[in-house]
C-alpha cells in the first residue's frame, strides 16, 4: 500500500470525526497528538457500524446482513487482507501500529447487531451485559493506546464507560423511542415504580417518573464517582481529558436532576457548566464531590 493511500484513509475518519455531532468530544486537541489520529479511525470504525443499525431505510435482515459484512472484513485485519475502504485501511494500520486487542472491536460490533435485535430491557442485568459491548471497548482501546491498561484501570474505565451510556440514555429518552422504538430503561423498574410505555409515548412526567428517573440518575452517578479516580491516575494531556468528560457528565446528571417538571427535556451545557468542568478537571483535587442537584455538581 501507498503511503498516500494510507494518508487518505486516516484523513477520511478524520473528517468523520469533525463532520458529526458527538455528546462528548472526539479526538479533541487535549489527547495526545500521538493518539489522536487512531482515535478517529476508530470513532469512524463505529460511526459507521452506528450507522448501518440506526439510519436509513435498510430492513431488518439488510442491517445485519451489513453488520456481517463488517464483522468478516474486522477478521480480515488481522489476516493481512488488502482493502479498499478507507476505514479498514486505516483501522488494519491501528490495530498493528498500537498492538491493539481484536476483542473491543468484536464487542462494539456485538451492540450493534444488539441495536438491531432488541428493542426493550427486561433488568438492569440486561442492560449493563448491553454497555458491557457498546461503551466499554472504547474505554479499553483508549488505556491500549495509552500503554494504561492494567486490570485496575480497566476496571475503572469500565464504570465510567457505563455511567456514560446511562447518561446518553437518560437525557435521550424521546429520541431513542420516537426514532428507533427503542427503551433503554429497564422494564422491571418502570413496573416498580408505576411507568409505563404511555408516560414515554406521551411525555408524561408525573410522581411516577420522577421516581423512577431519580432513581437511574443515582445509580450513573455512583458508577461515574466510582471510576472516577481513573482521572487522577493518568497524568497529562488524556488525563485531563479524562477528568473533563467526567465533569461533563455529572453537569449533565445535575441537570437531568433538576429537570423535575420534564423528565424528556434534553440537557445543554451552557458556558457556565462549561467553565465549571474545566475548573474540575485542572484542579480535581480542590472542587470536592457533589452530588446532582448540589451547588456545584461535581464528582
Amino acid at each position: 500500500m501507498t503511503s498516500d493511500k494510507l494518508a487518505d484513509a486516516y484523513a477520511h475518519c478524520a473528517a468523520m470525526a469533525r463532520n458529526h455531532y458527538e455528546n462528548f468530544p472526539v479526538a479533541s486537541r487535549l489527547l495526545p497528538a500521538r493518539i489522536r489520529p487512531a482515535v478517529t479511525v476508530i470513532y469512524a470504525f463505529a460511526r459507521r457500524a452506528d450507522d448501518v443499525a440506526d439510519e436509513g431505510d435498510l430492513s431488518r435482515e439488510q442491517r445485519l446482513a451489513r453488520l456481517d459484512e463488517y464483522r468478516l472484513q474486522l477478521q480480515q485485519c488481522q489476516t493481512g487482507e488488502s482493502f479498499d475502504d478507507p476505514i479498514f485501511i486505516a483501522l488494519q494500520d491501528v490495530i498493528t501500529r498500537h498492538h491493539l486487542p481484536i476483542e473491543p472491536f468484536r464487542r462494539l460490533l456485538q451492540a450493534f447487531v444488539q441495536d438491531v435485535e432488541k428493542t426493550r430491557y427486561a433488568d438492569f442485568g440486561e442492560l449493563m451485559d448491553y454497555c458491557r459491548n457498546s461503551a466499554n471497548p472504547i474505554g479499553e482501546l483508549l488505556l491500549h493506546l495509552n500503554n494504561a491498561a492494567s486490570e485496575r484501570n480497566l476496571g475503572y474505565s469500565n464504570a465510567i464507560c457505563t455511567a456514560l451510556q446511562l447518561i446518553n440514555f437518560l437525557q435521550d429518552i424521546d429520541q431513542d423511542y420516537r426514532e428507533n422504538n427503542r427503551i433503554y430503561l429497564p422494564q422491571d423498574e418502570m413496573q416498580r415504580f408505576g411507568v409505563s410505555e404511555q408516560h414515554i409515548a406521551n411525555r408524561t412526567t408525573d410522581f411516577a417518573m420522577q421516581g423512577l428517573m431519580r432513581q437511574q440518575i443515582e445509580r450513573a452517578r455512583r458508577l461515574l464517582e466510582s471510576g472516577a479516580p481513573l482521572g487522577l491516575i493518568l497524568g497529562g494531556r488524556f488525563g485531563f481529558e479524562l477528568r473533563l468528560i467526567i465533569a461533563g457528565g455529572a453537569r449533565i446528571l445535575k441537570h437531568l436532576h433538576e429537570n423535575s417538571r420534564d423528565a424528556f427535556a434534553r440537557p445543554r451545557l451552557t458556558s457556565r457548566d462549561k467553565l465549571a468542568m474545566m475548573a474540575q478537571a485542572a484542579l480535581p483535587r480542590l472542587s470536592g464531590r457533589k452530588r446532582p442537584g448540589k451547588p456545584g455538581g461535581g464528582i
